[in-house]
């Protein structure tokens, strides 16, 4: 069987038309491959973003562990610096009945009343010594921070108005800090 030449040359050109399209399919194939991995720039400004976002995070996550340490230092010393204020709350009440107690007592030399005096100059030094300051603002400008007026009173010779006139109960401070206002009749 012999075939004819035209017929010959006609599938030729189907087998080099099909061959060529298949150049131009895997021709396109690769070129998508090329086009969908990235470049070696576009990789390296890929890393640099991430290197970015990873320091900002860790600088973040530094500032973050600062933050917490200085805030835990500090709510220490608050700690330290005011935990004697509850034992120091329930004590002025017995430092109001000793100063009363010697009040009352007057100018007696007795041993029970010295024992009484040294008992509360003991207990101030004790107070002073864990930070506490008594507040007795007898002629003083009212300060409604450390003070509680009680009672307005009128002017007297040589007061001013809007000064402490008298203190029926003294004030305490613990670290600059009111423990207990002072009670005080104020000038009007």
């Amino acid at each position: 069987m012999n075939e004819h030449p035209e017929t010959k040359r006609e599938e030729e050109k189907v087998n080099e038309e099909a061959v060529e399209q298949a150049q131009a399919q895997a021709e396109a194939a690769q070129a998508e491959e090329v086009a969908a991995e990235p470049s070696v720039e576009e990789q390296l400004a890929a890393a640099q973003a991430q290197v970015a976002t990873l320091q900002d995070s860790y600088l973040r996550a530094m500032a973050e562990m600062e933050n917490t340490r200085r805030r835990a230092d500090e709510a220490l010393e608050r700690a330290h610096k005011f935990a004697v204020e509850k034992f120091a709350k329930n004590m002025l009440p017995v430092i109001d009945s000793l100063e009363k107690a010697l009040e009352v007592a007057g100018d007696e030399k007795n041993p029970i009343i010295e024992g009484v005096e040294a008992t509360y100059r003991q207990l101030v030094k004790a107070m002073e010594m864990s930070g506490m300051v008594e507040i007795n603002p007898v002629g003083e400008k009212f300060d409604p921070t450390k003070h509680q007026a009680i009672t307005m009173v009128p002017a007297m010779e040589g007061q001013e108005s809007g000064h402490v006139a008298q203190v029926f109960q003294r004030g305490w401070l613990i670290n600059d800090r009111v423990l207990r206002a002072a009670l005080v009749s104020v000038v009007q």
